[in-house]
């Protein structure tokens, strides 16, 4: 009784960011824009403010405060929506990493700039291969992706295997496990430091609507663990691989996704593979 008393508290607890913002865009944003623009364009532009800037905010800054005692199942949307599934981690420094991927035929995906963003739509206009092309933004910890790496597929255009990869430190005197890694202690990934670099590696295989916003964005193949399988292999095929372990996260499970008619599938499984020195 006493519990089930605690978890409905803590899920109205939840609640209450959404409804503070709500309160807010109502009657004193919208109301803003209102006496300054037609009114369906101060709808849209609160419904952007809102839904961009002020929910994601209040989410990672949520994250922030009380931070996961463990490693997650998968990684978020700017907007808190379930995304790709935690399933390949790699030992290594920074540059190790990089070296390592390059030479498995992965291109570490370009920052998203200006001119970065318009090299996108003129290769999608040219239809030409942008073997860099920004990845866009998922969270973990509360915080974007450190690197990421992509393949993209021929005559598929901006159709690509893609992995986002976040720096965590972890405990190396007892097994590993995901309670050992330790995403809040992370130090600078610029840094020569060995690393345990947490990654969520998906299949981009078309495109689809958002459900929620009905954004055009990409559509991902539903196996995420043939993705996981294809960096393990590459890595083990040019021999720099010194050992390789699996964790369990969680039970193996389907995660409906964010886009209409879209759903990812794993293990539940984050194969772990040790770089040799």
């Amino acid at each position: 009784m006493i519990q089930n008393i605690l978890i409905g508290f803590k899920r109205f607890a939840v609640l209450i960011p959404g409804i503070a913002i709500a309160y807010f865009a109502t009657l004193d944003l919208l109301p803003y824009f209102d006496r300054r623009l037609p009114l369906g364009l101060a709808v849209f532009v609160t419904y952007i403010i809102t839904a961009y800037v002020l929910i994601p905010g209040a989410i990672r800054l949520l994250r922030m405060i009380k931070p996961a005692k463990h490693l997650p199942l998968y990684c978020v949307t700017p907007d808190g929506f379930a995304s790709d599934p935690l399933n390949i981690g790699i030992k290594a420094t920074r540059r190790q990493l990089i070296m390592a991927m390059e030479s498995s035929g992965w291109h570490m995906a370009d920052r998203h700039t200006l001119k970065n963003v318009s090299l996108i739509g003129l290769s999608t206009l040219f239809n030409r291969t942008y073997k860099k092309a920004p990845v866009s933004s998922l969270y973990l910890f509360g915080r974007k992706q450190d690197l990421a790496f992509q393949i993209p597929l021929k005559s598929k255009g901006g159709n690509r295997h893609h992995v986002r990869f976040w720096a965590t430190t972890y405990d190396d005197k007892n097994r590993l496990s995901f309670s050992a890694i330790h995403w809040q202690n992370r130090r600078s990934h610029l840094k020569g430091d060995e690393l345990l670099w947490v990654g969520a590696a998906s299949l981009d295989n078309g495109f689809g609507l958002i459900r929620h916003n009905f954004q055009v964005t990409h559509m991902i193949d539903p196996d995420t663990n043939k993705e996981r399988d294809l960096i393990v292999a590459g890595l083990q095929s040019n021999q720099i691989v010194n050992k390789t372990e699996s964790i369990k996260l969680g039970e193996p499970y389907k995660l409906i996704n964010r886009v209409f008619n879209g759903s990812l599938h794993t293990d539940g499984k984050m194969t772990v593979v040790t770089l040799k020195k």
